[in-house]
């Protein structure tokens, strides 16, 4: 069992800048992929990033060059820096460990999921 927290979130206007945390506990954390979902109201829960356990990151469309995704497995922590951010980024944001050999392209669903943590962008 993996307990993934979530912090960062919070209200922001246009154009800022927000750093989302994931702190993941026990030993498993260099093996496991992590990923960044979002879900807006009314709407289905989205991937944002993905990171392999080697490093290779993937980005939706949608946040490519404004948002990166970065992890310290010394400290068991996967990071989103969200910048530039945008009305459509206002949702919650969930962190998510999928199997080492995860890839974006899989339909697989995440082993376990954080509680997730509100962003809100205003203008």
């Amino acid at each position: 069992q993996v307990l993934l927290v979530e912090s960062g979130g919070g209200l922001v206007q246009a154009g800022g800048s927000l750093r989302l945390s994931c702190v993941a506990s026990g030993n498993s954390f260099a093996i496991l992929a992590m990923a960044w979902y979002r879900q807006a109201p009314k709407k289905q829960r989205d991937l944002v990033a993905g990171i392999t356990p080697g490093g290779s990151t993937n980005y939706a469309d949608s946040v490519k060059g404004r948002f990166t995704i970065a992890r310290d497995n010394a400290k068991n922590t996967v990071y989103l820096q969200m910048n530039n951010l945008e009305l459509d980024d206002t949702a919650v944001y969930y962190c998510a460990a999928h199997l080492g050999t995860w890839r974006p392209s899989s339909s697989d669903s995440p082993l376990y999921w954080g509680q997730g943590t509100q962003v809100t962008v205003s203008s």
